[in-house]
């Protein structure tokens, strides 16, 4: 098979520059100089991402498709400017390639990050390739605009403020399970949750919706889990938080490998991780208006799970009322907890 020292650095460029600009106003140079040039808006903060995925610590190259692999390293830093409120404008992708890693891959790879790209209308103006030694890495910075007034923090929620995400909790953590343990996948309800696990949506146009629409205070993607992620919010916000456990957002899927396997899918909501919707705090009088309008233009509900308090820390209350304190079990790289896309 052919690998990228058969064609080159360059041979390889010239193969995957078809197709990276999607949205060409504002772009003044792409891949092809020493650095990209673009406008930025008048009116508008810039931000700024960048997410290093590193094989055998974040990923198993042949655990997924090299176009899954590909969409998710696009995804997961779309996320992150979706919890902004912001707009994705312009991506930046580097990697570092062993010599097992061949060009049919790295070709994929490149298709699933164009195809995530495209679908959100975001260009891919440059970026590095590099030899490895052992393991392939794979880094992509993404730059992305808000309008000055609508910026999503963590550091805003305030007590009174109602909890909401922008969709259903613990899907990718039981497809990462599937994944790891070999199940077959014999019913779509498995497949679906694979599916949550690879090719996650980022919730770019949630995101807009939260930011735009007034009432929205602060934000975070749910990457680590939701115990984890309500953390940095509750943190950086100086404020509590009060989760309801028969409110959190369980899919059909979830709920029916639950019941299938013996696991407790709250469990799973509250500590999953990778699923990449928003956890968002809206102001109390602004909640009802602002699920409406989230139903009517995204077609799903807008779930209220819980509301920021004025003490400190989380609790979770349960269905029969009691009430205990919640806390962050989610991943930390840092722990080396076994729960990261392995």
């Amino acid at each position: 098979a052919m690998t990228l020292k058969d064609i080159g650095e360059f041979g390889f460029i010239r193969r995957i520059r078809e197709g990276c600009i999607v949205r060409p106003e504002g772009v003044v140079a792409g891949i092809g100089d020493d650095a990209a040039a673009f406008r930025a808006s008048a009116g508008r903060i810039s931000l700024l991402t960048t997410d290093l995925l590193v094989e055998r610590v974040h990923f198993l190259r042949d655990a997924q498709t090299g176009a899954e692999l590909g969409w998710k390293a696009m995804a997961v830093n779309l996320s992150d400017i979706a919890a902004m409120g912001g707009f994705a404008r312009e991506a930046f992708v580097s990697i570092a390639v062993p010599e097992s890693c061949g060009l049919a891959y790295l070709e994929d790879l490149f298709a699933g990050m164009k195809a995530a790209a495209r679908r959100y209308a975001v260009n891919i103006l440059g970026g590095d390739t590099t030899g490895s030694l052992a393991d392939l890495a794979i880094n992509v910075a993404v730059y992305g605009e808000v309008p000055e007034a609508e910026m999503l923090t963590r550091a805003a929620a305030r007590p009174g403020d109602v909890v909401v995400a922008t969709g259903c909790l613990g899907d990718s953590r039981a497809g990462l399970h599937l994944i790891t343990g070999g199940t077959p996948l014999d019913t779509p309800e498995l497949a679906r949750l694979r599916d949550a696990h690879v090719r996650p949506e980022p919730h770019l146009r949630e995101g807009r919706l939260l930011a735009s629409a007034g009432g929205a205070r602060a934000a975070i993607d749910v990457s680590d889990g939701l115990s984890s992620d309500l953390l940095h919010i509750v943190e950086e916000s100086r404020v509590g938080a009060r989760l309801f456990a028969d409110r959190l957002p369980v899919s059909d899927a979830l709920r029916y490998y639950c019941s299938r396997f013996g696991k407790s899918a709250i469990e799973y909501a509250l500590s999953g991780g990778e699923d990449y919707v928003l956890l968002a705090t809206v102001a109390a009088e602004r909640a009802d208006a602002l699920a409406e309008r989230f139903a009517a233009e995204i077609g799903r509900p807008l779930h209220r799970i819980g509301a920021i308090t004025a003490g400190g820390g989380m609790e979770l209350v349960d269905a029969d009322g009691s009430v205990r304190p919640l806390s962050p079990a989610g991943w930390d790289h840092f722990k080396g907890d076994a729960h990261d896309t392995r």
